[in-house]
């Protein structure tokens, strides 16, 4: 199923028996975060940490080369395309007891609240409706999760059932693939479909649309994913956290609502995915959906725009880096404005010319150390940024530097000689 396959020889497997309330499975993955770590048994069932943990590992699940990574994710949102519905035995699920307090999930930091799901992306239908999106949950008990609903799309279709005297029913999927985790992560207009801009990344690659199957409660899901938990929003609210959040830094607690699980299904031999809060894998899914949309902006302000970057440094969120080819001095100024008007929680961004490697950190330092000047800079006092930022104090400061090359200087100077 979803996770097995993208699981390969280079992965590390770990025979001990990992306590899940202890942060065991937290201090591997955080050693080296670069590594896939198959735990054999972590609360009596298999698990798997850092699956995705590089760009590198997402690209090759995807069938693409990382540099594309970005135009990928543009052109599926561009051109949503329909999933299809199967009922193919290799895709069947079995029900298993309603226990989560008996699956292979982990509380990852001493002060964390519970066990948290924090790789799951919860599928939802309400008014016409479909939604995709990741959210955070801890477990409460056997058959309770507090949920962590920030004012989004599910937040509006929650609050639009609760006006209507409804539960909202939702599907939690655990072990989905790349394309859906990306697909939930991104911003996108009330209307738009999650899961068919996943299923247009799918269908680019491999040729056919995602597989999707149908929930007990009539939700359809992805039908390569390993857990698949049935339930509702109640209308009951409980404590949820601390968190560890992308920053590293522990959120506070929230009044939040609380889900109820009436069935869960995992596939054959099913493996539960665990994301490191504040990991390398947290970045990439939480930033890598925000870079179409700096490279829309950027480029509508200078069109020979090549890649974006929000950087790992940064926690994927904070900290970008842009590559551009300039037509016209002021070129890095206007790409820095349209950069944070793109991603408005970003802080600092710094804009390179074509021939460094964005992906490189050292490339990109070089580019500041030996082409830029303090002149070149832009500061913006007082702007709205991100509640994930500890140093913020309401507003926040941003800091864009422009390192292209000046388009009168002999560029000869400025490049690296070569042999």
């Amino acid at each position: 199923m979803s996770v097995r396959k993208y699981l390969s020889d280079s992965s590390t497997s770990i025979e001990k028996i990992i306590d899940p309330d202890t942060q065991d499975a937290t201090a591997i993955m955080d050693e080296d975060q670069n590594t896939t770590f198959i735990f054999e048994n972590l609360n009596g069932g298999k698990a798997v940490g850092n699956l995705f943990s590089t760009r590198q590992k997402i690209a090759d699940a995807m069938n693409i080369t990382q540099g594309e990574i970005v135009s990928h994710m543009i052109h599926a949102i561009d051109n949503p395309t329909d999933t299809q519905v199967v009922d193919d035995p290799e895709f069947r699920f079995q029900e298993i007891p309603v226990d989560l307090m008996k699956l292979p999930l982990c509380k990852y930091f001493p002060e964390d609240g519970g066990r948290y799901i924090s790789s799951g992306v919860i599928v939802s239908e309400y008014g016409g409706k479909r939604n995709v999106s990741f959210h955070r949950m801890m477990i409460m008990d056997k058959d309770s999760i507090a949920v962590r609903l920030v004012p989004r799309h599910l937040y509006t279709m929650y609050n639009n059932a609760k006006k209507d005297g409804k539960e909202l029913n939702i599907s939690i999927c655990i072990g989905a693939r790349p394309e859906v985790l990306l697909a939930a992560a991104t911003s996108t207009a009330y209307d738009a479909d999650e899961m068919r801009i996943a299923s247009a990344m799918v269908k680019k690659s491999f040729g056919e649309p995602l597989k999707m199957g149908k929930c007990d409660n009539g939700l359809l899901v992805p039908s390569d994913t390993d857990y698949v938990l049935e339930g509702r929003i109640t209308f009951d609210t409980t404590k949820e956290g601390p968190f560890v959040d992308i920053t590293g830094t522990y959120d506070f607690i929230r009044d939040q609502p609380v889900i109820k699980i009436d069935k869960i299904w995992a596939c054959k031999d099913p493996v539960m995915q665990l994301l490191l809060p504040g990991g390398n894998e947290h970045y990439l899914f939480m930033g890598l959906p925000r870079e179409p949309m700096m490279f829309k902006t950027v480029q509508q302000a200078v069109p020979r725009t090549h890649n974006v970057r929000l950087t790992e440094g940064g926690c994927c969120w904070l900290n970008g880096v842009v590559s551009i080819t300039k037509n016209k001095e002021g070129d890095g100024i206007n790409a820095i404005m349209a950069a944070f008007t793109g991603h408005p929680s970003m802080k600092h961004v710094i804009i390179v010319d074509e021939d460094i490697d964005i992906f490189d950190d050292r490339q990109v330092e070089w580019a500041v150390a030996t082409r830029w000047q303090a002149d070149r800079m832009l500061k913006i006092e007082g702007a709205a940024g991100s509640s994930l930022d500890p140093s913020a104090e309401g507003t926040t400061w941003k800091l864009g530097i422009d390192a292209t090359i000046p388009l009168k200087a002999d560029k000869a100077a400025f490049r690296k000689a070569t042999y």
